[in-house]
């Protein structure tokens, strides 16, 4: 995957998470603005999710921005990319604990609360 936006577009050409990781291998190979800067297409009516894909591709962009020091993509800043209620990677009551916990800034400040390592790749 060469950017967020080819993530966003292959989401219903194959399973999201092996495009988001096949994304990072690249982004982590070669950190560049370029693959987060242009905005991925809105995939909420795709999925029917309430908007968890397209407020997860935000906090992607935002925390991979941040932890290489490059410019912040202003599209995940669109309102559109923040989730009105929280939505956790986990079912259990510690598991929820932990997650609030855990979070990365870019996810927590979108609702979403996820791992601490849910972007780190081996």
């Amino acid at each position: 995957m060469k950017s967020l936006k080819h993530v966003a577009e292959a989401f219903n050409q194959e399973e999201a998470s092996y495009a988001l990781r096949n994304f990072l291998d690249a982004f982590y190979a070669s950190p560049n603005f370029e693959a987060i800067e242009e905005e991925p297409r809105l995939t909420a009516q795709i999925f029917n999710d309430e908007g968890h894909s397209d407020a997860y591709l935000a906090a992607v962009a935002e925390h991979l921005a941040r932890h290489h020091h490059l410019p912040l993509p202003s599209w995940s800043l669109n309102p559109s990319r923040f989730l009105k209620k929280p939505h956790f990677g986990a079912k259990t009551f510690k598991l929820k604990r932990l997650l609030l916990a855990d979070s990365p800034a870019a996810f927590r400040s979108r609702n979403l609360f996820v791992s601490a390592d849910a972007l780190t790749r081996a």
